[in-house]
């Protein structure tokens, strides 16, 4: 039982580092490519910037949904009842 519990948390910790880390990569590599189009062709900018935002938040929904599955099982283990 300690194993599954121990498997779990590691899993949910690793859950936990790929979201952040895959959240901030993306986040650089968005932003990065608006300020490259931006300094291409000034006059979308103000396009590309509302484009960028509903990315923005796509991109983070995915990593929220990682820490709530992650934190499910955390605190509602559902393996630990496989074992009884």
């Amino acid at each position: 039982m300690e194993t599954v519990i121990a498997t779990t948390i590691i899993a949910s910790t690793l859950m936990f580092c790929v979201a952040a880390f895959s959240t901030a990569f993306g986040f650089a590599l968005l932003g990065g490519r608006y300020l490259d189009a931006a300094a291409r062709q000034p006059e979308f900018a103000n396009s590309l910037l509302t484009k960028m935002f509903i990315i923005a938040g796509l991109l983070d929904a995915i990593s929220m949904i990682s820490v709530g599955v992650g934190f499910y099982f955390v605190f509602a283990n559902p393996f630990v009842a496989l074992l009884q």
